[in-house]
């Protein structure tokens, strides 16, 4: 395996980028249909927390592709040589709404890199800070929390299941399938072949299925907010992956409430955590 020069990776600490993207309407009313909601999106409507990962996405050629479909890192990511990557937890504060049909500006920055040894081997954690501001006005202030370890040789056990953290106010049902990961994966413009490749997914990196995305299902935790308190404005959400989820597993969305906030969480059909997340609420007198 090459080795880690961790102060050569961490000269990317600082690096900045600076993107500007119109929200179009298009990406919107795609998630929305893909999620099943009743209407569509117009101009001038909020952006639905989450949704900001339908922007802003690198365009990355073809040829500049590596073998798992992702884009090559060391550019403005560090070249981090351990092959597997996956998006681990985030969190984001929502100051002012973003609103579809205007141009929006993000302004990023590579806020820290660190090296981890655990149980499967050595990890390097990829911070990224961005800033999401329309008509100068800082709108939205985020954290992607990134981590890159070893290709396994084989199939290797799941992190130990850990039960639920509360009882449920709500528990809804869902059944991911192959088509829902490939609708995602387009919009979010995301190559990552473990969401859509079954053959590469299980025997390239050893998965025992598809791999649902992380954004997604946090995406679906964030949802539950709009469908037990549609009065209620999220204004801060923070979400943590705790175990893999394939697109055979069967899944309860979990919810409950704790005055202005929100502890939400996914169950598989073994009774294990697989995400958890906390939305804090504005919610109207």
């Amino acid at each position: 395996m090459t080795a880690i020069d961790i102060d050569h990776l961490r000269s990317w600490v600082g690096r900045e980028r600076m993107c500007e993207q119109l929200l179009a309407v298009y990406p919107a009313e795609a998630l929305s249909a893909t999620l099943d909601r009743q209407g569509a999106p117009l101009p001038g409507d909020a952006l639905p927390p989450t949704w900001q990962w339908l922007y802003f996405n690198d365009h990355v050629r073809q040829s500049e592709l590596g073998l798992d479909g992702h884009g090559k890192t060391g550019a403005f990511l560090p070249p981090v040589p351990l092959p597997r990557r996956m998006w681990a937890a985030g969190e984001f504060s929502c100051l002012h709404p973003l609103r579809l049909g205007a141009a929006a500006v993000r302004h990023s920055r590579v806020a820290s890199v660190e090296l981890k040894r655990g149980s499967t081997g050595e990890l390097v954690f990829v911070t990224l800070e961005h800033q999401l501001r329309q008509d100068l006005q800082l709108c939205l202030v985020e954290k992607q929390h990134l981590v890159y370890r070893a290709m396994p040789n084989g199939s290797s056990p799941l992190p130990p299941g850990e039960p639920a953290p509360f009882a449920a106010d709500h528990q809804q049902a869902f059944q991911p399938d192959p088509v829902l990961l490939f609708r995602y994966s387009a919009l979010t413009f995301n190559g990552h072949r473990i969401h859509y490749d079954r053959d590469y997914s299980t025997a390239q990196e050893h998965y025992p299925a598809l791999v649902v995305h992380g954004p997604l299902l946090a995406t679906l935790l964030a949802e539950q907010v709009a469908l037990r308190q549609p009065e209620a404005r999220i204004t801060r959400f923070k979400f943590r992956a705790v175990r893999p989820v394939f697109d055979n597993d069967r899944l309860q969305l979990c919810s409950r409430r704790e005055g202005n906030s929100m502890e939400l969480w996914i169950l598989n059909q073994q009774g294990f955590v697989t995400m958890t997340a906390n939305a804090s609420l504005e919610i109207p007198l």
